[in-house]
């Protein structure tokens, strides 16, 4: 799973979800795209998972190219504790997707392949995606 060697700071607030995404809206390596319709984190957990479902249908073809990174950690306290006594301790990471953003990308295989691999990968992600290709 995905997550940073080290962090500037180790807990950050939650934020807030707002507008479009303005970074990482095209595609840049590959000839197909997963693009993210809405805004939600997403886990370490589920970028595996969606990694592992698309190489497992492309078998050994094609190149994946994973253009987002989880690093900001969310914290959480132990079951049964108490009100008070400050913020949890780090639990995992996610990406905070926005709407516009590449996912993922998939080149060197034919563009139903690509469809059917970015199926299976956008049934483990917790956002509402779509099928990008680049304009020639």
């Amino acid at each position: 799973m995905l997550f940073p060697k080290k962090v500037k700071h180790r807990k950050w607030q939650k934020g807030r979800a707002k507008g479009t995404e303005s970074r990482g809206t095209t595609l840049a390596f590959g000839e197909f795209g997963l693009k993210s319709l809405e805004s939600r984190w997403i886990s370490s957990r589920q970028i595996e998972a969606a990694r592992r479902a698309i190489l497992r249908y492309l078998k050994k073809g094609g190149k994946l190219w994973i253009r987002i990174f989880p690093d900001k950690p969310i914290t959480r306290k132990g079951n049964e504790v108490p009100m008070g006594g400050g913020k949890g301790d780090v639990d995992h990471y996610v990406f905070w997707a926005k709407p516009g953003r590449i996912l993922f990308e998939i080149g060197q295989v034919p563009e139903e392949i690509a469809r059917e691999a970015f199926k299976k990968a956008s049934d483990k992600l917790p956002v509402k995606t779509k099928f990008v290709k680049k304009e020639v």
